[in-house]
């Protein structure tokens, strides 16, 4: 009986030859993505490490003075003429004598203005804490992407917190326990603690939480009808809407 031997080689075709080859070349462009997939998920949390820490350095270095004030107002000066609009005729105007304001006792508030590396100014206009979630940061004036990355930020309402209307907050949820990750867990009656450069602190109970579109900034409102507000905002968990968290002052 004859035996016929057929070499490996006579199986291997062109068009195996052509397969092996993308395989090989498909295996290394994914082992490619994979270490570049890696490195940025490294470098994105040595970031958000690094912001954290700076964060939590300016935390460290705000002090508190009961006898500070906030200069942010006009304020009147001997040649002062105050307008006067006449509520019983709106037409009318009077102006009344120069004022002459008294010294003022209080010191100003030195806001500590530091700069970021690209140029900007900021400074810590107070500091939140929220125990339940163990959260605790200074709020930095006013919003910006650049500002987003140190430490939560002012967003919209009153220029400084524990004032009446409603002071917007805005924090990154990087889905760990940094920033305003664990914001959208809080529920209803949970309390918020908002504390000024005066020192004073404030407790602001939950009342509402929902969820809203990116474009929907109806949470900032300022008709509170008087109340001290607190409104926090973070992103959902596949950053595509957004958790609005309501607080309003616990009067003592």
């Amino acid at each position: 009986m004859n035996q016929i031997l057929i070499s490996e080689k006579l199986y291997i075709t062109p068009e195996l030859k052509r397969k092996k080859k993308m395989y090989k070349i498909d295996f290394f462009i994914s082992v490619f993505f994979v270490v570049i997939l890696f490195s940025y998920y490294i470098y994105a949390e040595y970031d958000k490490t690094k912001a954290e820490a700076k964060s939590q350095d300016i935390l460290s270095s705000v002090t508190f003075e009961e006898n500070l004030v906030d200069d942010t107002t006009i304020k009147f000066t001997d040649s002062t003429i105050v307008v006067i609009l006449n509520t019983e005729d709106p037409t009318e105007v009077i102006y009344s004598e120069p004022v002459v304001e008294e010294p003022s006792r209080e010191e100003v508030i030195d806001r500590n203005t530091q700069i970021t590396e690209s140029g900007q100014e900021y400074y810590t206009c107070g500091i939140i804490k929220i125990p339940k979630i163990n959260l605790e940061y200074p709020v930095l004036n006013t919003t910006t992407d650049e500002l987003l990355k140190i430490s939560p930020t002012r967003f919209w309402g009153p220029e400084q917190p524990n004032e009446v209307g409603n002071f917007c907050i805005v924090g990154h949820n990087y889905r760990n326990k940094k920033f305003f990750s664990k914001v959208p867990t809080l529920d209803i009656g949970d309390t918020i603690e908002l504390t000024d450069l005066t020192g004073r602190t404030i407790v602001y109970s939950i009342y509402d939480m929902y969820i809203v579109d990116p474009t929907d900034v109806a949470c900032t409102s300022q008709k509170t009808d008087g109340r001290k507000d607190v409104t926090l905002i973070t992103c959902t968990n596949d950053s595509k809407q957004r958790v609005i968290v309501k607080a309003t002052e616990v009067i003592q």
